[in-house]
């Protein structure tokens, strides 16, 4: 099976993917991925409360891409199909790096490749999806992105 693999277009995320800029979702290219649909969970470890979830999204069908300024519906059905839950800010959909201070944090990205289509309420936060992904992932992998301001 080939390798997953996820790629952004930065390393250091530029400010319109942020709450200093447009805050829309960046591009994200994703490779070598088998499976019914895809997961993603964003996640900054750096927040200071603890890890802050910046983007919940599954059931998306197996694409190259998932492209950039994503609706922040709970159902998307253009420019891909997807649903999408809660971040740790109580909304659906992305929103972006916004960390306090001046240390940089880092932005994970992970994808995850599920042998099935969940059927999981949009909506849902990122401990539902996890819960609901267990005995499906069949492929993860992740990219790195770090924030400063």
């Amino acid at each position: 099976m080939e390798e997953l693999k996820v790629k952004l277009e930065f390393a250091k995320f530029p400010s319109q993917f942020t709450c200093d800029g447009a805050n829309t979702s960046p591009k994200v290219e994703i490779t070598g991925g088998k499976g019914m649909c895809l997961a993603m969970i964003l996640d900054d470890p750096d927040a200071p409360s603890g890890t802050f979830t910046h983007w919940v999204i599954w059931n998306v069908v197996p694409v190259g891409t998932i492209p950039e300024n994503m609706p922040r519906e709970k159902f998307i059905t253009h420019p891909i199909s997807a649903v999408q839950g809660k971040n740790s800010g109580a909304r659906v959909g992305y929103t972006g790096p916004c960390p306090p201070g001046h240390n940089p944090h880092r932005y994970f990205f992970k994808v995850y490749v599920l042998g099935k289509m969940l059927n999981l309420a949009p909506g849902s936060t990122k401990a539902e999806l996890e819960a609901a992904m267990e005995g499906h992932v069949l492929q993860m992998a992740e990219a790195m992105a770090t924030y400063g301001r």
